[in-house]
């Protein structure tokens, strides 16, 4: 348990990453709020986690300030302060190369995986200022380091915007006590994997990230003391390439 007496929000909590994240958050004493734009899907994984301590749940799109701000509102009548906020939103698209991406599909990328964490720690932080402590986990991607094929142009281009705001505000407020951590995901066997071009086989899941993997590297990120910032992870399958 030791998270116990801290708080956290994390957004995508509904599946994949970002509930994996939160339950390992939350078997460590953590109390936990799940954010999502889907309130049924969010209270079914609340629901069917028996840890530590429960799943708190609240319906949001991140791509909203105002959503945004209701999030933050509620999380803060429920837990109290939130010592950890873990972006964790993400969507990919079917039609993802330049010459047949629609603008509305780049603009819901940029949304959700940009704009998203920005409304996100731009709610939070005033608060962490204050108190000269917290703890921001941005889920960016391999696709936010590298620009490969795969992820597709709008999925890169918008994973390179969130890695560039965690790394600038990470720069920004270290001096006021928060640590702001990037973490580069490679592939993982999550709900995005339905968004391929091509249907992903049961043997290349087999091969690639569990969720879960993702979530230990975040639980020993804020396990860590507040004297100790880790800046960046990257994470991939041990056969992927990077370079």
């Amino acid at each position: 348990m030791r998270l116990s007496g801290k708080t956290a929000v994390v957004t995508g909590g509904g599946s994949g990453i970002g509930l994996a994240i939160a339950e390992a958050l939350a078997n460590e004493g953590c109390r936990v709020a799940i954010a999502g734009r889907d309130d049924a899907k969010l209270k079914k994984a609340a629901s069917a986690f028996k840890g530590k301590q429960p799943l708190l749940t609240h319906a949001a799109d991140v791509g909203d300030l105002a959503s945004v701000e209701r999030l933050f509102a509620w999380a803060k009548k429920e837990l109290g302060q939130i010592d950890i906020l873990v972006c964790s939103a993400g969507v990919n698209v079917q039609k993802r190369l330049m010459a047949e991406l629609s603008p509305e599909d780049w603009e819901a990328m940029m949304r959700i995986n940009a704009t998203g964490s920005f409304y996100c720690l731009r709610t939070v932080l005033p608060e962490m200022r204050s108190r000269k402590d917290g703890l921001i986990v941005n889920i960016s991607s391999i696709s936010g380091k590298r620009a490969a094929i795969l992820g597709g142009v709008g999925y890169n281009a918008s994973k390179f915007a969130a890695t560039a705001l965690g790394t600038t505000v990470s720069r920004e407020e270290g001096p006021n006590g928060i640590r702001v951590t990037n973490i580069y995901p490679g592939e993982v066997d999550t709900p995005i994997l339905e968004q391929r071009p091509s249907p992903v086989s049961d043997e290349h899941r087999a091969r690639i990230l569990r969720p879960s993997d993702v979530a230990d590297a975040v639980l020993m990120v804020a396990c860590l003391p507040p004297r100790a910032h880790v800046a960046e992870i990257v994470i991939k399958p041990t056969w992927q390439d990077y370079g």
